[in-house]
């Protein structure tokens, strides 16, 4: 299983960026998807988080900036950024919570690489 994030880039303050991360390989099934992220001389921080019915959860300082959403049949989770902070500088992973068989009830979470995101004027 392998999950691709991309999306990132430089954006000035206030700017927006929507964020792509697309799972492949053996996978039966997903449950929760969602975004960390890891700044310079931090700890990885949660970000947003969605279950397979749509059910969002987001961290304090991006409630009302972010939205994430997913697309079940492309095993995609998205992240739009608006209102871009330079605080929300960082590295942005996404992870998903994955079944890989019907006939293994066992939940694995997998990480995608992480996708630069800069915001400077």
């Amino acid at each position: 299983v392998q999950l691709q994030a991309s999306g990132g880039g430089l954006v000035q303050p206030g700017g927006s960026l929507r964020l792509s991360c697309a799972a492949s390989g053996s996978i039966f099934s997903i449950n929760t998807m969602g975004w960390y992220r890891q700044a310079p001389g931090k700890q990885r921080e949660f970000v947003a988080t969605i279950t397979s019915s749509g059910r969002a959860t987001y961290a304090e300082p991006v409630k009302g900036r972010f939205t994430i959403s997913r697309d079940n049949a492309r095993n995609t989770v998205y992240l739009q950024m608006n209102s871009l902070k330079p605080e929300d500088t960082a590295v942005y992973y996404c992870y998903g919570d994955v079944r890989r068989s019907a006939s293994e009830n066992t939940w694995y979470i997998y990480w995608g690489q992480g996708t630069q995101v800069t915001v400077s004027s």
